[in-house]
């Protein structure tokens, strides 16, 4: 069902999807707002509640598109290409880091670019095939960094920044490549 909702003075598109589930969730991952809410709730209270979150996650969203049309996708590497940049890649942030790797899996993801397992498995998102090297070397290293520190702590984001001064750069020009991709697969 699709409806729209004055939020902050804007109007803001969205979509409701009702499930089987015991709490409702907000999610923005093809840039327009879906709420997935549990069966027989009001899903009008939960956008009153979160408006603020949702105008201030639309705005950015909104900006991210407007640089997205900027990046360029790597259309023409090739799947050889791309798993010969990882597993090159894996090889060397796995030494810098002291980890090992058990297994690279690669495969389709849809909200995200990667994935380390407690296993000590890495599996990369195929669409970072279209992204600019420096950011696949950016996702592979992220990962990676999560066999030294599991979550996103400081010390997590202390130990990007040894190698990446400047992640938040990365992270997001992730963002936008996100979008860019999005829009292209609809």
């Amino acid at each position: 069902m699709n409806n729209k909702a004055d939020v902050n003075d804007s109007k803001i598109k969205y979509k409701v999807v009702y499930r089987k589930i015991k709490y409702p969730r907000l999610e923005f991952k093809t840039g327009e707002l879906l709420l997935v809410m549990p069966l027989g709730r009001d899903h009008e209270k939960l956008i009153e509640k979160h408006k603020d979150w949702i105008h201030e996650k639309q705005s950015l969203i909104k900006n991210t598109l407007k640089e997205a049309k900027n990046k360029k996708l790597e259309l023409k590497r090739t799947n050889q290409d791309f798993e010969e940049i990882a597993y090159g890649s894996v090889d060397i942030f796995s030494k810098e880091l002291g980890v090992k790797v058990n297994k690279v899996y690669f495969r389709r993801m849809n909200s995200k670019w990667g994935s380390c397992s407690s296993n000590k498995n890495l599996t990369l998102n195929t669409d970072l095939k279209f992204l600019p090297r420096k950011l696949i070397e950016y996702v592979i290293f992220h990962e990676i960094s999560h066999l030294r520190e599991r979550r996103h702590s400081k010390r997590f984001w202390d130990l990007i920044s040894m190698r990446y001064k400047n992640y938040s750069k990365n992270e997001k020009d992730l963002f936008a490549y996100w979008f860019l991709l999005q829009q292209r697969q609809l």
